[in-house]
């Protein structure tokens, strides 16, 4: 009778192949919807500016040009070298910020931690509170001489408490009491606990937050913008941002004077963010099985 009965509770939840085949419509049309602007942004790189202005955004371009990409590569040194700053940046400053979110958000998550609520509360208070961008700035100048150093871009997003509270979530649902007291009766101190137990377990969280926290580190420009001055230390999102300046400078001091081919403005605007998407979309697929496990944890119970 039981098996029966599990039996009929699975045949239950199953989905006919009709709504099966309504479901998988659905969620390529959304994937459609998400994947065309990339496709529209590909394609208008590639279009001469003249045929854009006259004929509008299309998939497949009116009249073919490389104007857009050579007018952005002349700089290539420039490029490589932002590239260069971007990834380093990224890499540092993802992989010591996950490291110290993972371990200001252990303690939190033990019980028997006796200081708990007063890092809690440390932690609530900077979400709901900030010092401002001038005492911020002035202590990054002044006091810790950060001006030109891609250090200042490395602290500016080292520490997350909306990160520490998710990752302390995960420790607390996912991580097993009874195994770490079972680790303490073998012997085991604290830090081995952490890196041998604890980490390996929260993994899909971990991998979670460094893949938000490289997005925050590559999307970065307003750092630059507030702590750098020297062209050598300028990653490729305040790079972009300083070309798309000058082209839309240039536009306005040479209308009339020159055509409009010859200042690729729109087009140029959508080589540079194909030319920055590169690297952050080939992280996704190494991320993406840790997101996927991360949902199944979450979801299931014993």
């Amino acid at each position: 009778m039981k098996i029966g009965k599990n039996h009929d509770s699975e045949a239950g939840i199953q989905i006919s192949k009709g709504a099966n085949l309504i479901l998988n419509i659905l969620f390529i049309l959304i994937a459609a919807a998400c994947v065309y602007p990339l496709f529209l942004v590909f394609a208008v790189s590639f279009t001469d500016e003249t045929s854009l202005a006259f004929n509008g955004y299309a998939l497949i371009p009116k009249e073919f040009s490389l104007s857009a990409y050579t007018y952005i590569l002349k700089t290539m040194n420039t490029i490589v070298n932002a590239y260069g700053v971007s990834i380093f940046v990224t890499i540092v400053g993802s992989i010591i910020g996950l490291f110290v979110m993972a371990m200001y958000a252990y303690p939190l998550a033990r019980d028997d931690f006796k200081y708990r609520g007063i890092f809690n509360v440390i932690i609530v208070v900077t979400m709901l509170f900030s010092g401002g961008l001038v005492p911020t700035y002035m202590v990054y100048v002044n006091v810790l001489h950060l001006k030109n150093s891609l250090a200042a871009l490395i602290l500016m997003y080292l520490f997350s408490a909306f990160y520490v509270m998710i990752i302390r979530t995960f420790y607390k649902t996912n991580v097993s009491k009874s195994l770490i007291e079972a680790a303490q009766i073998d012997g085991a101190h604290e830090f081995k606990i952490f890196f041998q137990i604890v980490m390996p377990l929260a993994k899909p969280a971990l991998a979670t937050i460094m893949m938000f926290s490289m997005l925050v580190y590559w999307n970065d420009w307003y750092g630059p913008l507030l702590y750098i001055e020297k062209t050598n230390l300028y990653n490729l999102q305040y790079l972009m941002y300083t070309v798309q300046a000058k082209i839309a400078n240039l536009a306005i001091l040479s209308r009339g004077n020159v055509s409009l081919q010859d200042i690729p403005s729109e087009t140029a605007r959508m080589a540079l963010a194909i030319v920055a998407i590169g690297p952050i979309i080939l992280a996704y697929p190494f991320f993406q099985r840790y997101f996927e496990k991360g949902i199944t944890l979450g979801a299931t119970k014993e």
